[in-house]
């Protein structure tokens, strides 16, 4: 993620860096560029992020890419968000992860609809088209501003504990 920040502020771009505390010694390894916004947990950190974000992109990554992933594809699915979701399928990368996806619609575990909440290209260039063309499918199952209030008061609430 240091060279993508890099070449995102070299660009222009402004980079947002959230991270746990507990975390800061061991990830932060060099420079930073851009502002980092250290918080409590990994939990706060995700909702920083969806919070900050006008999309999510996914890069070939392990366990907490995947992780980071599902999580703001079930909360679109879930209408908590309707911002579009892109993997950068370098090499096929996740080709087997969206042939597991069209199973799981054909098995019917995921709607049809819902299949396309992700959008996937080879490189950078296509997917960013993609997702300026990107129009949100959901069943809106809970309400967006009830979803924020609601992570409001528990960031509040672990803002308390965290003072203990």
């Amino acid at each position: 993620m240091g060279l993508v920040s890099q070449e995102v502020h070299r660009g222009g771009g402004h980079v947002l860096g959230i991270i746990p505390r507990t975390l800061m010694k061991k990830e932060i390894t060099g420079e930073t560029v851009g502002d980092v916004k250290p918080v409590a947990d990994m939990h706060q950190r995700k909702a920083e992020m969806a919070r900050h974000s006008d999309c999510f992109i996914a890069l070939p990554g392990g366990y907490g890419t995947l992780e980071e992933l599902l999580e703001v594809i079930t909360w679109a699915q879930l209408g908590i968000h309707d911002k579009p979701v892109g993997l950068i399928n370098v090499d096929g990368y996740y080709d087997y992860l969206l042939t597991f996806l069209d199973k799981a619609v054909d098995d019917g575990f995921i709607k049809p609809s819902q299949r396309n909440i992700i959008v996937s290209a080879p490189t950078a260039r296509e997917l960013v088209q993609k997702l300026e063309e990107y129009v949100p499918m959901h069943d809106g199952v809970v309400a967006k501003a009830r979803w924020e209030a609601e992570q409001l008061e528990l960031n509040s609430s672990l803002q308390i504990e965290i003072a203990r």
